[in-house]
């Protein structure tokens, strides 16, 4: 059974991140392992520290018929049972990337929020992560600020120009408490869910030994993806620029009636 039990969905909505008690069969776990190994060896000349979209159709940059494999994986009913226990049943699929921190020079990812980011209207969404290898300290995994969702609001975030970061936006330092902050460990397979607001990120990958996740972006479909907004962020693999990507109705109904499903899809 992979729906959420009544106290998991209550610590997720206290504490803004769940483990769920969930292991992705090892059949699953070796085709996401060997599509991340292709998808990084297709894109060798991008840093792997993300590589946006590999759930979508794009056969110049990540080869012919390899998206079906994460899609798939984005489709998955024992995923989409997990994800309707804190956004609810209708469900849309919107993002996908891969994250993979290469052994002694794997990139900072500063404190920040996604939804800084995102246009989605009204803000509402969760990330389910999931470990492709161990994910440890040692090797850069996620670190969450327990709790700093709950305000439903986005912090204050400031340049930060620095080339060892993955991203060039930051919390302001001020706005939280980095000393409570916890190592988000999962070993390969396991799965970890988190808010849009809750803030995170992640230290280098000081180790001999790599860290790659897939993370998979989902919106309650009583939001709105909106294409109007000028937020637009440039594409590793193509067609992620937010005016043009594809989303998906994973399960349930399009509560909005205003959703576009057909831009971006061949």
């Amino acid at each position: 059974m992979t729906h959420l039990s009544t106290d998991a969905i209550t610590s997720y909505q206290e504490e803004g991140y769940l483990i769920p008690k969930f292991t992705l069969p090892d059949k699953k776990l070796d085709v996401l392992k060997d599509a991340v190994e292709e998808l990084v060896h297709l894109n060798n000349t991008l840093p792997p520290e993300y590589l946006i979209g590999p759930h979508i159709k794009n056969p110049v940059s990540h080869g012919d018929g390899l998206h079906q494999k994460f899609l798939d994986l984005c489709l998955d009913d024992e995923i989409l049972d997990m994800v309707a226990g804190v956004i609810g049943e209708n469900i849309v699929l919107w993002s996908s990337g891969v994250f993979c921190k290469p052994a002694k020079v794997g990139k900072i990812v500063p404190w920040h929020q996604d939804g800084q980011y995102w246009p989605i209207r009204p803000l509402a969404t969760c990330s389910v992560w999931i470990a492709v290898d161990d994910a440890l300290p040692e090797n850069g995994c996620m670190r969450f600020i327990p709790g700093s969702h709950r305000a439903r609001r986005l912090y204050e975030h400031e340049f930060a120009g620095d080339d060892g970061l993955v991203l060039n936006q930051q919390v302001v330092a001020a706005e939280f408490d980095q000393e409570i902050a916890i190592d988000n460990v999962l070993a390969a397979g396991q799965v970890s869910i988190h808010d849009v607001y809750l803030i995170h990120g992640s230290n280098a990958n000081t180790s001999g030994n790599r860290r790659a996740g897939y993370v998979m972006r989902y919106m309650p479909a009583t939001s709105l993806y909106d294409r109007e907004m000028t937020v637009g962020q440039s594409s590793n693999l193509g067609q992620s620029e937010f005016s043009k990507r594809p989303i998906w109705l994973a399960r349930g109904i399009d509560c909005t009636g205003h959703n576009n499903f057909r831009i971006g899809h061949s």
